[in-house]
């Protein structure tokens, strides 16, 4: 039997990046992941090797010196690379969802400008949603830019930036009332700007601030930060689009292959556990034998396995939905909400297979324990997501009666 999560129909090309990709994973990422996590450090040896596989340029298009692969190439890779360190996966997720709104949101300048250094990993995006006290209600944003002559005046604090402090460009949705009189719906009168910024924390620009990295539970190493804006000025030519009023549906393009990708995390964190689980199972002996010769361990397992494949079926589906150009809200919602949810429970079981053990730093599930929530909550929670997944189903199915 082939090893779980296989996916069929990959061409020659996708098949020769993914192996080069869990090739690198297993020698470069699985080894020092672990101690790295442990003492909260940003992966630069590990970042720097993605940037010589040109990962940060997966789905640029060639034109623009990027690879130009599909979402599924894309989705598949971080498959992989969560695999090894979830952390690491969300350093390269935020970066592909702003050029993947720059690619279809973007004037043909802005895509000029920063396509061909974020395909080189010169520039490292980051993209910001949430402010304190939001949480899902984005049509609740306060954080405002007012049009000063040819330049945008924006103030405002926004909360849980992963990239915050190693980005160079964020982008960042705010309300702009200008040009929207009063009673507009909040959605329709949201902006993205591209803001340019130095990395590092503190005052990075005149007028923007990158705190410090915000303490977690786990998805360490990654930064995750506050973003304070306090008469910060941007040019009128870094509205993405060139056209205000359109940055909530800019955004919600970018979660909506975003969710795609934190399924894709959510798969390959439980394929993990799921490995570290049966090979932990088959050198731990109990009575007189091997703990996996025991029917309750066997059916942990075959449920374990069960659910990988299930996910990673679902999050396949989902990305091919939208590289097909199709409308993929419903397919993503599903796969983002399974994936994450049988993410938790593959760990926990893994953990519990563990026993005592499962406890102890010196064991990479203790890790991937505390990993395992943040997927709950990435890209929407799972209340969230069956929201959506509800309401496109009543579009779907809707009584003619």
């Amino acid at each position: 039997m082939a090893r779980l999560a296989q996916t069929a129909g990959l061409t020659d090309i996708q098949q020769e990046i993914l192996s080069t990709v869990r090739d690198f994973v297993d020698k470069e990422i699985i080894p020092v992941a672990t101690e790295l996590e442990h003492r909260d450090e940003y992966p630069q040896q590990i970042v720097d090797g993605l940037k010589e596989l040109g990962l940060f340029g997966l789905m640029i298009p060639e034109e623009y010196g990027g690879l130009g692969e599909s979402l599924l190439t894309y989705a598949l890779c971080v498959e992989e690379i969560a695999r090894g360190w979830m952390s690491v996966s969300g350093i390269i997720n935020t970066h592909f969802i702003v050029a993947y709104m720059l690619k279809q949101h973007g004037t043909q300048e802005q895509k000029d400008h920063f396509l061909p250094r974020m395909a080189a990993g010169d520039i490292r995006g980051a993209f910001s949603m949430s402010e304190p006290g939001l949480g899902s209600d984005v049509s609740a944003i306060t954080s405002k830019a007012v049009k000063d002559g040819e330049e945008y005046v924006l103030n405002g604090q926004k909360m849980w930036l992963t990239n915050g402090g190693t980005s160079s460009l964020v982008a960042v949705l705010v309300r702009s009332d200008e040009g929207h009189p009063e009673g507009t719906a909040p959605h329709k009168s949201m902006t993205t700007f591209l803001i340019e910024k130095e990395p590092g924390f503190g005052e990075v620009r005149p007028g923007l601030t990158i705190p410090g990295k915000i303490d977690k539970m786990g998805y360490k190493g990654v930064d995750t930060t506050e973003l304070i804006m306090d008469g910060l000025r941007i040019p009128a030519d870094r509205v993405l689009g060139g056209v205000t009023g359109r940055g909530f549906y800019q955004m919600m393009d970018g979660v909506e292959v975003g969710r795609v990708n934190v399924a894709a995390r959510g798969c390959g964190v439980a394929q993990r556990a799921f490995e570290l689980g049966v090979q932990y199972a088959q050198q731990r002996h109990t009575f007189g034998k091997a703990i996996a010769q025991h029917q309750a361990i066997q059916f942990k397992l075959a449920e374990m396995a069960t659910k990988v494949e299930a996910a990673h079926a679902m999050m396949v589906n989902a990305a091919r939905k939208k590289d097909s150009g199709e409308r993929n809200d419903l397919e993503a919602g599903m796969a983002k909400y399974l994936a994450s949810e049988y993410c938790k429970e593959v760990v926990e079981d893994a953990f519990r297979i563990h026993g005592g053990y499962g406890f102890s730093k010196e064991y990479e599930i203790e890790r991937l324990y505390r990993e395992a929530p943040m997927l709950l909550i990435g890209e929407g929670t799972a209340e969230i997501q069956k929201m959506i997944i509800g309401r496109r189903l009543l579009e779907e199915y809707r009584f003619q009666g």
